[in-house]
């Protein structure tokens, strides 16, 4: 039997604060983007720099772990899976959207000196997502 592996690591900055909700069941499920960049010099000796944007989704305790520790602008380190999701919208048009579910979370960099709390290299594992929140 072949097997196969859906696994993404990324290390990046928060593009904004995590928004956290609830399912109709409960269930708690936190989103957030977080931005990646990497640079090179190009044969004319130019820097350039790219940046890549991923929406990533933590489910159970581990949504509410992220809703309170970070804030736009931490670096974290995200691992998971990528899922794309695709619906309809208002008007009948397919959508799609290619999202990180988290399974661990680590923060890199410590929250705001005025905020007063130290966040930094914390690791949170695994959680147990399930239901979408769409």
């Amino acid at each position: 039997m072949s097997r196969g592996l859906n696994k993404v690591m990324i290390i990046g900055h928060l593009g904004r604060d995590p928004e956290m909700r609830y399912t109709p069941s409960g269930r708690s499920v936190t989103s957030f983007s977080v931005a990646t960049s990497r640079n090179w010099t190009t044969a004319e000796g130019e820097r350039r720099t790219e940046t890549e944007w991923f929406n990533v989704v933590a489910w159970g305790s581990l949504a509410e772990i992220c809703n309170q520790y970070l804030k736009k602008g931490q670096q974290v380190y995200v691992e998971g899976r990528l899922q794309t999701r695709r619906w309809e919208d208002e008007e009948g048009n397919k959508r799609s959207a290619t999202e990180i579910v988290a399974r661990e979370m680590i923060m890199l960099s410590h929250k705001s000196e005025k905020e007063g709390e130290a966040g930094g290299d914390d690791h949170y594992p695994e959680n147990d997502e399930e239901e979408f929140p769409f």
